[in-house]
């Protein structure tokens, strides 16, 4: 029976408001899964820090959506340090095997595109070493502690959801190719029931290698001899060496300020520099084609027109150049300048929606997650096998699967993001962070393929435009415009408001759900002044950080924030 009911109002504010935002002062987490925001919370509440309590709820994470993520992919992460008043930024993307070549995919009947699935498509995974960099940088728990709820969850078994029982549906098409997967991830052959119990014990078996031999009981030993084992097995060509040298890297994040908000991303080989490129755009181009964006609205056909506009421009150069810069030079500088966003505004017409060059829209399935602490640090951490389930190959006997990132490698010998051994792919993943003179003010992420970068707009735009709180603007409505099919997708709501004035202006217009508008997490903190933050605790009391954090999580998915 289906339920068919109009939906309550608010007492308050925005009435379409999902739910209040959360709000806290001695720590918070934000992610997309209840047990996972928990389990971080618990740690806080324990006397972990942000960095502790990101890779807890990273590992609760890998058992409740293991469709999205697991230590069989990739990390990366921006990281508020209080005491060190500094910023940094892990780069915790794997790399192509040293197999991985033009000839070995012809061999295997791949000489036009990239296999999406199946052992060919597994870069190295990087998710275990971006942990254990985070922790020796700036954590105070060890893996013995911090992994224990996922043991627990993954032994005792967790009730599937009807958003993720969903996303299991999609993904027991690729994880019916390997009898492994079938064995670990579907009950009869198909995905566990909607409230059934689901428990993996080999994947608690592999937490409690981790607990007892830190990160080399992944790279080396016997969790990397099994990954070795079952790569060759499928005639795949990752090595105990490929396994053996991977490290995460430490990289300067990029940036640039929008309207006084200095926001942080990832530099290549992500799509970080896209958010920017398009923020530059529509603060540069908006006024000289006489647009306040502000003063439209949301309500307004134009001010989605030159948000798409803007989108297809940045998306053109993200396709273009996006790359391995160790690899091939990635122009970011210029790219990402306000000159070079000025060169861009006469491609914007006001009165038609342009046609952009065919390609890209990678797919996704990620888990984002955002903590903070009493002390002030602050955490934005994403986290993905990439495609749902990734390759669809599971590990025997410790119950994760592979990524599937090698699918976004090029097989064009022209392209700077071609196939190549020891080359990180052209990546989705994108964690933000905003800061403003100086001082940390929110850490945010969305999920979803290609819709990351465009969707970190939109949400950017509400808050620091538009005067939304994060809820609010996690519960507004998106679009998502596929660069290669220039479709533009909108949320009902939005669609009915303003779809056939954008159809009017040439935009190809459908409406659609919340499935493809990616999932947002975000802490934001609110400093107090020194006299509100006066506290008459003793000094052996934990103090709490002067001032708020206020925090949101999707409706779209199962998550919430959680704080104390």
């Amino acid at each position: 029976m289906d339920f068919d009911a109009v939906r309550g109002d608010r007492s308050s504010g925005w009435l379409a408001q999902s739910r209040s935002e959360v709000l806290a002062r001695n720590g918070m987490v934000a992610t997309s899964q209840p047990l996972g925001a928990q389990a971080g919370l618990h740690i806080l509440e324990q006397g972990g820090n942000a960095i502790d309590a990101a890779v807890a709820t990273a590992a609760v994470m890998n058992v409740v959506e293991p469709g999205s993520a697991g230590i069989g992919g990739d990390v990366l992460a921006i990281v508020w340090l209080a005491k060190e008043h500094k910023l940094i930024a892990l780069n915790g993307i794997g790399r192509a095997p040293s197999g991985a070549t033009f000839q070995h995919l012809a061999e295997r009947g791949f000489k036009r595109q990239m296999p999406q699935h199946g052992v060919d498509s597994a870069t190295v995974p990087g998710a275990v070493d971006a942990w254990d960099a985070l922790l020796k940088r700036a954590g105070t728990m060890t893996f013995k502690q911090l992994l224990q709820p996922a043991v627990d969850l993954a032994q005792q078994g967790f009730a599937v959801s009807e958003r993720i029982h969903n996303d299991w549906i999609y993904g027991a098409k690729v994880l019916a190719a390997d009898p492994d997967s079938v064995k670990t991830y579907l009950i009869d052959g198909k995905p566990p029931p909607t409230y059934s119990l689901f428990r993996n014990p080999d994947l608690a078996r592999a937490f409690r290698v981790l607990q007892t031999q830190g990160r080399d009981g992944f790279y080396h030993g016997a969790i990397a001899a099994a990954i070795v084992a079952k790569s060759k097995s499928l005639g795949g060509t990752l090595t105990l060496e490929d396994l053996a040298k991977t490290r995460s890297s430490w990289d300067p994040p990029i940036s640039t300020n929008y309207h006084g908000y200095d926001i942080f991303q990832l530099a290549p080989s992500t799509q970080g520099f896209a958010v920017l490129e398009m923020l530059n755009i529509l603060e540069v181009c908006a006024p000289k084609l006489g647009v306040d964006l502000a003063a439209l609205g949301p309500r307004s056909p134009m001010y989605w027109h030159v948000l798409v506009e803007a989108k297809k421009l940045a998306y053109a150069d993200l396709y273009a150049f996006d790359a391995d810069p160790n690899f091939v030079p990635v122009p970011v500088a210029k790219l990402i300048s306000k000159d070079y966003a000025a060169q861009l505004c006469s491609r914007i017409d006001l009165k038609k929606a342009s046609v952009p060059e065919s390609k890209g829209d990678p797919v996704g399935g990620t888990v984002y997650l955002a903590t903070a602490d009493r002390w002030g640090n602050m955490v934005s951490f994403i986290y993905s096998i990439y495609d749902t389930f990734g390759s669809g190959v599971t590990v025997p006997g410790y119950g994760f699967v592979l990524n599937d990132r090698g699918a976004l490698f090029s097989l064009d010998p022209n392209s700077p993001n071609r196939i190549a051994p020891g080359k990180r792919p052209f990546h989705t993943l994108l964690p933000g962070f905003v800061m403003k003179d100086g001082q940390p003010r929110m850490a945010l992420g969305l999920m979803g393929g290609s819709q990351q970068a465009q969707g970190q707009v939109q949400v950017l735009l509400d808050m620091i435009d538009l005067g939304a709180n994060p809820q609010a603007a996690s519960d507004a409505a998106r679009f998502s415009h596929g660069q290669a099919n220039n479709t533009l997708s909108l949320e009902s709501s939005l669609y009915n408001l303003v779809g056939a004035s954008l159809s009017a202006l040439g935009h190809t217009v459908v409406s659609t759900n919340g499935e493809d508008m990616g999932g947002f997490q975000a802490i934001s903190f609110l400093p107090y002044s020194a006299a509100d933050a006066l506290t008459d605790l003793p000094p052996s009391a934990p103090q709490p950080i002067a001032g708020v954090y206020q925090a949101a999580s999707d409706h779209r998915k199962d998550g919430e924030a959680v704080g104390w």
